[in-house]
């Protein structure tokens, strides 16, 4: 999918829009804002075609959200299951102690590996 043709999955209604770019190769997902049961709905019509897509590293950025519930956590999941069912990788960034407080609870740690920058989710294999 080419990167261009992304910008149509962009949700509108809300002032924390999603920023989806290439970096080196990896496709980003920069999500804003409150990430709960309303942004899942928004999200996930955006982030399908790309977690299901040719780009084989995907990169979900929540440095930018300032709240995430149990629909994040369910977002984040399914992105994951649909990356490894086609062989590629997808890397999260969390900064939030809250939220990786909650990825460890939950045991999504391990299967998410968070990282802390951009930069490092790119270097991770």
């Amino acid at each position: 999918m080419q990167l261009d043709a992304l910008n149509e999955f962009a949700y509108e209604g809300s002032d924390h829009q999603p920023r989806v770019y290439g970096h080196n190769g990896a496709v980003v997902v920069e999500l804003h804002g409150e990430v709960d049961l309303l942004a899942y709905q928004q999200i996930v019509p955006l982030l399908d075609p790309i977690t299901g897509g040719t780009a084989s590293t995907v990169v979900i950025d929540l440095t930018q959200t300032t709240f995430f519930d149990c629909s994040g956590l369910g977002l984040l999941v399914r992105a994951r299951r649909r990356t490894k069912a086609r062989d590629a990788r997808l890397a999260v960034v969390c900064t939030d102690a809250l939220t990786l407080r909650v990825l460890r609870l939950t045991g999504l740690t391990s299967m998410l590996s968070p990282v802390s920058t951009l930069e490092e989710a790119l270097r991770q294999e």
